[in-house]
């Protein structure tokens, strides 16, 4: 069984590389570097890596976005001929062997089309990534945290944050910062639609996926992810989220949106006893 995996690196350094590649010393895949940065990360320097992963550079200054070079990844996967493949943040540390219990899942389940572990922050504490399909005024409720007195009720709500982070569950959002892919349902759903530069094209691929197979969070194994909420720090950051938003809303309704309603109705109604 062939299985791949993409990262995506922009002004990352050699160090993040060496520290994310070291911890994937149990697995066995065909890794694409995909490089955005206008220089080339690499340089003069030779990575070194489990003689079980066959490392591929590419080094692309054009910088498309965030989806647009993992689908350089995919498609460069199916042509030979890969199963299954990973998408992985830069920032990501992994302390075990999360590859194969989660080819095992979708080995076992044909019907789940995406799988996203547990995912940590470094402290050990959980990142409540798993979601219901946003209401535009949802994004804005969680950017005004600071003056919304009903903001706990509701983002326990969206991120599900009052049920079991242990439980696997079918949702309708995964993220996108480390994600298995079974690449034949990607054949059927599309890969990464490049409208979006950065942020939001994980919710639409979920949703896409979601519509046709499970997507799956699996907190069997868990990640650590080095998450820095660049969007709420740097206003050119915050003008891409806020144009990614409207990108998604745009093509799947913005408040009248009656799939989204059955979506997560039908997600909530597994925690019904």
């Amino acid at each position: 069984m062939k299985i791949s995996g993409s990262i995506v690196l922009f002004k990352h350094t050699i160090g993040q590389l060496m520290k994310l590649l070291a911890s994937l010393y149990s697995s066995n895949m065909k890794l694409f570097l995909i490089d955005n940065s206008k220089i080339e990360i690499l340089g003069d320097s030779t990575l070194n890596c489990s003689r079980k992963i066959e490392l591929i550079y590419i080094h692309n200054p054009s910088n498309p976005g965030f989806g647009a070079a993992h689908n350089i990844a995919i498609k460069k996967a199916i042509d030979a001929g890969s199963k299954y493949h990973f998408i992985i943040n830069p920032d990501i540390i992994i302390e075990e062997d999360v590859f194969t219990p989660m080819i095992n899942y979708m080995e076992q389940n044909p019907d789940v089309g995406m799988l996203m572990p547990k995912v940590l922050n470094e402290d050990g504490t959980i990142q409540h990534l798993p979601k219901l399909l946003p209401h535009p005024a949802w994004i804005f409720r969680r950017k005004l945290k600071k003056i919304d007195l009903n903001h706990q009720k509701f983002i326990n709500k969206y991120e599900l944050r009052d049920f079991s982070k242990d439980q696997i569950l079918n949702v309708p959002i995964l993220s996108g910062c480390f994600t298995l892919l079974r690449l034949d349902a990607i054949k059927e759903v599309g890969m990464y639609d490049e409208n979006f530069f950065m942020y939001f094209e994980d919710f639409d691929l979920s949703r896409r996926m979601h519509q046709k197979y499970k997507t799956v969070y699996f907190p069997e194994v868990c990640v650590y992810h080095g998450y820095e909420g660049g969007a709420n720090k740097s206003f050119k950051l915050f003008k891409i989220f806020l144009k990614s938003m409207f990108t998604y809303f745009n093509k799947w309704g913005w408040f009248n949106d009656k799939e989204r309603k059955e979506m997560n109705k039908s997600t909530l109604e597994q925690f019904k006893s």
